[in-house]
């Protein structure tokens, strides 16, 4: 089977499972395209995207463009002659004239079934929907989100205990077994394009600090989906006395009472409880502003909540 020179597209975690299994496939990967370096963490040092470490380990060319439209990037891209673009979580709408550069095109690693969750957060919008299934889609790009034909389609079961990390993990991994076996069925002439179902579109957009902020006022059960589907990171939260209280992990009751929602109607060492519009939520993991993760029973050694108080207050 002939090889192909890859152009590999991708900035986070995420893509890096897929760019370690193209390496070890054997076509040679030509170059990585990643976002620019970009102040990280708490001390906001510029910190390098985990592909360009992982390509500079195995000395292939970087590109950061800022404008993927910019002449020179698109030349020293011709230049590099790839006959297929592959792309996972890059951060960017590619343009039609980066599209069209590949030979063969270019292909995306992306982290649902389509035409479900099209969009930037595919995995917490998953959970956020309460989903029993997900999985990974290998499509033909074009110009529009996430509407690329389809190629190749593996689900993944979304169990009760998965977090958005654990999920988004799971799913790198199936991404990186898929790439490679649509790329071999693309090139023996077995995948054929289907387009992607009118019926069924839904959109995932980036996170937004908004999305993350528990509103009591809500059902159990959604609060819960929230706290997985933001773990561990950017995190689930409210407040609490005026503070900004994490909340990493916690669990949807059914037992139902008429506080007002945000209610704490107990607090001991098997949870803080608190009121939502439907049934209680019970914080088992939580992180007072400026302090470490806890669980609920070392936090509440330190810090009084008293029954009857409320969280989500100013």
């Amino acid at each position: 089977m002939s090889t192909w020179r890859i152009v590999f597209m991708g900035t986070p975690q995420f893509a890096c499972p897929s760019l370690d299994a193209l390496l070890a496939a054997g076509d040679p990967v030509v170059a990585v395209v990643c976002q620019p370096d970009r102040p990280r963490g708490r001390g906001l040092g510029v910190v390098a995207p985990e592909t360009k470490r992982l390509a500079e380990r195995h000395g292939i060319p970087v590109l950061q463009p800022t404008r993927l439209r910019d002449p020179a990037f698109q030349d020293a891209l011709r230049a590099l002659a790839p006959d297929l673009g592959v792309v996972a979580a890059y951060g960017r709408i590619l343009p039609r004239e980066v599209l069209d550069l590949p030979t063969h095109g270019c292909i995306n690693v992306h982290a649902s079934l389509l035409p479900r969750h099209r969009g930037a957060a595919p995995v917490q919008w998953s959970l956020l929907s309460g989903d029993d299934e997900t999985g990974i889609t290998i499509m033909r790009m074009n110009e529009e989100l996430d509407a690329g034909d389809i190629l190749l389609q593996r689900p993944l079961p979304v169990r009760a205990d998965h977090t958005g990390g654990a999920l988004l993990a799971e799913l790198a991994a199936l991404g990186a077994h898929t790439l490679v076996e649509a790329i071999d069925g693309l090139k023996a002439g077995r995948l054929q394009p289907r387009a992607q179902p009118l019926a069924g579109v839904t959109f995932a957009p980036r996170i937004e600090r908004e999305h993350c902020r528990l509103d009591w006022t809500r059902s159990a059960l959604e609060l819960e989906r929230l706290v997985r589907a933001m773990a561990p990171t950017p995190s689930a939260f409210t407040t609490l006395g005026g503070k900004l209280l994490k909340v990493h992990q916690g669990r949807a009751e059914s037992d139902q009472r008429s506080d007002p929602p945000g209610t704490v109607l107990a607090a001991g060492p098997d949870g803080l409880i608190v009121q939502t519009g439907r049934g209680s939520l019970r914080l088992l993991e939580v992180q007072l502003e400026g302090r470490k993760t806890l669980p609920i029973a070392a936090f509440l050694a330190g810090v009084r909540v008293p029954v009857g108080s409320r969280l989500g207050d100013p």
